[in-house]
């Protein structure tokens, strides 16, 4: 059974590399939109048998139960990566085989983005793993079996989880995938975003709404005329 893994903090405390530049509004609204956008992509894969949430936030624990999608609760939440192989594990014992991780900020995926991963999975021992846009982070990672090697999410991410499944001996395949590789930390990443076509994204519809673009806009004319 190959199902997917959508990890969820309290968003009130999310993407705080962009507290310098986003109020807590901002970054809390910033983070529904593209909370948003990846429920949408979700919702719409073939592949996946079963969708698992990890959290312990009340309104990801409301949306995922008017979804039908299991619900794996959380006393706390010590790192995304404690929880990701928490219910990593409680996946393998409801007879997960191939369990893919996936981020709440990837306002560009789709769902034939999503069932792509789960069409490459091989035999186990395996990985399928979508970089971030720099090549450093950890986008998507597909485990064949779900504990086959623990999570290192955070700095350099992407070459620590491949030097584990070396050690495991699984078999690498490395996707990439624009929309998946786009997620969103900091400044650079919005503009980054901004690049991309947002008009049918609950993610573009807030950005254009919150006046964020044109404040970007400023600051990397200053940073220029710095440099």
């Amino acid at each position: 059974m190959r199902a997917l893994l959508l990890p969820i903090k309290d968003l009130r405390n999310a993407k705080q590399r962009l507290a310098s530049f986003l109020s807590a509004q901002e970054r809390l609204a910033l983070a529904q939109a593209m909370l948003a956008d990846t429920i949408r992509a979700i919702s719409g894969v073939q592949l996946a048998t079963k969708i698992f949430v990890v959290t312990n936030y009340v309104p990801a624990i409301e949306t995922a139960a008017k979804r039908g999608w299991e619900v794996l609760h959380e006393e706390n939440q010590v790192s995304e990566s404690a929880s990701v192989d928490s219910a990593s594990r409680l996946c393998a014992e409801r007879g997960v085989t191939g369990l893919l991780r996936l981020p709440l900020d990837l306002p560009l995926m789709q769902a034939s983005d999503i069932d792509d991963l789960f069409a490459t999975v091989r035999s186990a021992p395996s990985v399928v793993m979508v970089p971030s846009r720099d090549g450093m982070g950890t986008n998507a990672i597909l485990r064949t079996p779900p504990v086959l090697f623990p999570s290192h999410f955070g700095p350099d991410s992407f070459a620590k989880h491949r030097r584990e499944a070396e050690q495991a001996g699984a078999q690498i395949i490395v996707r990439r995938n624009m929309r998946v590789e786009m997620d969103v930390d900091d400044e650079n990443d919005l503009r980054a975003l901004l690049t991309h076509d947002l008009r049918d994204t609950a993610t573009g519809k807030w950005l254009e709404a919150s006046g964020v673009p044109a404040r970007l806009k400023p600051r990397a004319i200053s940073a220029e005329a710095g440099g």
